[in-house]
């Protein structure tokens, strides 16, 4: 602080009051004894004089003292000690010129990296207020010494799978995005509506809508089947990467070349599950294999992409199947046997079947019999047939061969393949689905221990992978009755029933008869 000009003033007008004050004393101490008595009036005099002299100069002491006070006061100013982090920068004249600083700053960091989200690092700023005369802080230097100290950095979400990281993008929505977009590669997209029609004001459509028979789908989950996490970082501007580099990452993964030789007992679905893959893929890795049939010693190619994610989306598809009539038969003792008149035409009715399909990356890793609807029931055909009875012949009606069966693998292409039949599980004693007579018992390539039955009405059904046959060729069974146990026998992936329905050498899908 700097002191004021008046006090050299102030100092002099102090001396000179003194030296008056010392020379008033002077000449009443040289006053003589004998002169008391007779100069005792000038005596008096003389001491009025000082105190004269004394007040006179106190009064000026006052009034410049007070004069002086008025004028430092009035040239005092504020200012503000600046601290970061508790440590003293320096001085500023106002708290915005800091504040002015840090937004300037700011602004800066942003514009030097537009797209990341740059966070600047100032430090926890206090300050002090502090007054002095004629005080004049160096704002510039305190705000460069300030400005020296700032730093700067990004921040960042990083996306990692079982938890390793695959990279680091901006911020959680692009996150959040990136994740939705992997997932939307492989779950079934909704079918968009159909734009409406424009129609007169007048116009009043009274018919029901139209039920269409396509199959649909419908998704009950998307997730992941890794641990896919995602967690707030402090990096560098250059280590963000864009939304596309870690899509790539996660979907494209690396190719895993796998080369596996047929051993005995192998089938494609027991392979599937050793190498944790769709049966799918082998078909689609190995066209040359026909009718599900490999043999010893073949080279199978299971390379397969491994991405570093699996979507793994679980659908209920609904499809609609046709329910074939039955045949009733009116015996007629004035017809000849093997005679036979159609007196009512049948007509086949409609079911809402649906099925649960699990996949993952969108390859079909296992499907299951969910529920059925019976939208409109068949009516069955009536045929009058002469009084001889033919041993072996069926009704045409048919029941499941599978007690409390539930089915696991359905009629047409699946993994790529035609499927003949249907597969089921349930209690292992495996039922005639129909009266017929045992055509063939033993094993076949494929099928392994089967049993097919004739039933005389144009109708044969096959019972395939069984473990024990209970029939032999030739014999009558009725519907209900045990013919065989179930097994994992032939290009089978565990125990089951596989169940087949040909008329007239044509195969059918087994649902529309049960």
């Amino acid at each position: 602080m700097t002191v004021f000009k008046d006090k050299g003033r102030i100092r002099k007008s102090w001396n000179s009051f003194l030296k008056t004050f010392r020379r008033v004393r002077f000449q009443h101490d040289q006053v003589s004894l004998e002169k008391q008595q007779g100069m005792g009036k000038m005596k008096r005099m003389n001491r009025k004089r000082a105190y004269i002299l004394a007040g006179t100069a106190l009064a000026i002491l006052v009034i410049v003292g007070f004069s002086g006070s008025q004028y430092v006061k009035a040239h005092t100013v504020d200012y503000y000690e600046v601290y970061r982090d508790g440590k003293l920068v320096g001085g500023v004249s106002s708290q915005e010129q800091v504040e002015q600083l840090v937004s300037r700053k700011q602004e800066e960091v942003k514009q030097s990296n537009p797209n990341v989200n740059m966070v600047l690092d100032t430090g926890e700023i206090s300050y002090q207020l502090k007054s002095a005369y004629k005080a004049n802080p160096d704002s510039e230097a305190t705000l460069q010494a300030l400005e020296q100290q700032f730093l700067s950095h990004a921040t960042g979400v990083e996306v990692k799978v079982n938890g390793k990281l695959v990279g680091i993008v901006k911020d959680q929505e692009t996150a959040d995005t990136i994740l939705q977009r992997v997932q939307s590669k492989y779950a079934p997209q909704p079918v968009a509506a159909k734009k409406a029609e424009v129609t007169a004001l007048s116009y009043k459509n009274t018919a029901a809508p139209a039920q269409s028979d396509k199959p649909t789908t419908t998704v009950r989950s998307v997730k992941f089947v890794e641990d896919v996490s995602m967690d707030s970082t402090d990096v560098q501007p250059d280590e963000i990467a864009t939304p596309d580099q870690v899509y790539l990452m996660l979907v494209k993964g690396t190719i895993k070349e796998t080369k596996y030789t047929v051993q005995a007992g192998d089938c494609i679905g027991c392979i599937a599950q050793k190498f944790d893959i769709s049966p799918q893929l082998i078909y689609e890795r190995n066209k040359w294999i026909k009718d599900d049939e490999i043999k010893v010693g073949e080279v199978l190619d299971l390379t397969v992409l491994k991405p570093q994610v699996t979507v793994e989306t679980v659908e209920n598809v609904t499809e609609f199947e046709t329910i074939e009539p039955t045949v009733q038969v009116e015996k007629n003792e004035n017809m000849r046997a093997g005679q036979s008149k159609v007196i009512r035409e049948g007509k086949s009715g409609k079911k809402r079947v649906t099925y649960k399909l699990v996949k993952q990356n969108g390859y079909l890793m296992s499907e299951e019999f969910v529920s059925e609807e019976v939208l409109a029931n068949s009516v069955s055909s009536i045929i009058m047939k002469g009084t001889k009875v033919v041993l072996g012949e069926g009704t045409g009606k048919f029941s499941w061969p599978v007690m409390g069966a539930r089915l696991t693998s359905t009629f047409g292409k699946r993994w790529g393949r035609q499927h003949k039949g249907i597969d089921m599980v349930g209690n292992k004693n495996i039922l005639a689905a129909d009266n017929g007579v045992i055509e063939f018992a033993g094993t076949k390539n494929g099928l392994g221990r089967c049993i097919i039955i004739n039933h005389k009405n144009g109708f044969k059904t096959t019972y395939a992978h069984l473990s024990k046959i209970n029939v032999k060729e030739g014999q009558i069974v009725e519907r209900g009755e045990s013919i065989g146990v179930m097994g994992n026998t032939g290009h089978s992936f565990g125990t089951h029933l596989h169940f087949e329905i040909h008329k007239d050498g044509s195969i059918q899908n087994p649902m529309k008869y049960l």
